[in-house]
């Protein structure tokens, strides 16, 4: 099924990652970026990530070197490039030593001082359509203050955390509270990162877990029961999103059912796709 034939988008989804460092992993909106359907607006205050973003995306999208956050001054920890552990958030000895490895993942080699934004503050960002966010902890704070950029926003990817590894770190279930009072239901678990505890280490590698939950990232969606409350082409997007970012064909015929139903669809064009 190729959407672009049934439902035209009305321009290109705006794509915002907070914390786009492109380390280890081929973020999921990229697809629909390579069909030319997404624009990119990629956050990253860690200038050491600026040339592997460029090399990635050329000028497919737009850098803000911002730390999102509450837009107050915080001190900036910053841990090796490669280990994605620098955050305004101080790592905590005690949690980082629980973990094989993690004295040396989040030891922090540099503390500067460094003034924040506010999403709802930066003028030339337009609405955000999709949400990916990996800010090391501050996810909470960045979502709190950034409600007017998302709010026709129909998915949001952030990491949440089992076992926080900074202090005040908010955990999953604070995420999630503020998430469901938002108007969002959880869709799925990208990963769900399990980590050996010290000094125990399995077969030699400690990046060979046992049970201990760390963290995860998970996708949050405008709640599907209720698509009457959104915008008919914010539906639309979610069914794109859906389909080509997070393998989730259901939900996409969930979404064309209900545009069928608002008259957005020809009568039977759902009926005729689950035929074929």
């Amino acid at each position: 099924m190729r959407l672009e034939d049934l439902i035209p988008l009305p321009g290109p989804i705006h794509v915002a990652d907070i914390g786009a460092a492109y380390i280890a992993e081929t973020p999921p909106y990229k697809v629909l970026m390579d069909k030319g359907l997404a624009r990119l607006s990629a956050f990253d205050g860690d200038e050491r990530q600026k040339d592997k973003l460029v090399e990635v995306y050329g000028d497919k999208f737009d850098l803000y070197t911002d730390i999102i956050a509450d837009g107050r001054q915080h001190t900036l920890y910053l841990a090796a490039p490669a280990s994605g552990m620098s955050s305004i958030l101080k790592p905590a000895e005690k949690r980082l030593n629980f973990f094989n490895g993690f004295p040396l993942f989040g030891k922090v080699h540099q503390e500067v001082t460094a003034t924040s934004r506010r999403l709802d503050d930066i003028a030339q960002l337009g609405p955000i359509d999709l949400l990916k966010m990996d800010i090391q902890g501050s996810e909470l704070m960045a979502l709190e203050n950034g409600k007017k950029k998302l709010e026709r926003c129909v998915a949001i990817q952030l990491e949440v955390s089992f076992a926080p590894l900074y202090e005040n770190q908010p955990t999953f279930g604070d995420i999630d509270c503020w998430m469901r009072a938002n108007g969002y239901l959880p869709h799925r678990f990208m990963e769900i990162k399990r980590w050996s505890i010290a000094p125990f280490v399995r077969e030699g590698d400690l990046r060979k877990p046992f049970n201990q939950l760390l963290e995860a990232d998970i996708v949050y969606i405008k709640d599907p029961v209720h698509l009457e409350r959104i915008a008919a082409d914010s539906v639309k997007i979610l069914a794109y999103v859906a389909l080509d970012a997070y393998g989730s064909p259901d939900l996409a015929f969930h979404c064309l059912l209900h545009l069928e139903q608002r008259g957005e669809l020809a009568p039977g064009t759902v009926s005729r796709l689950l035929a074929k």
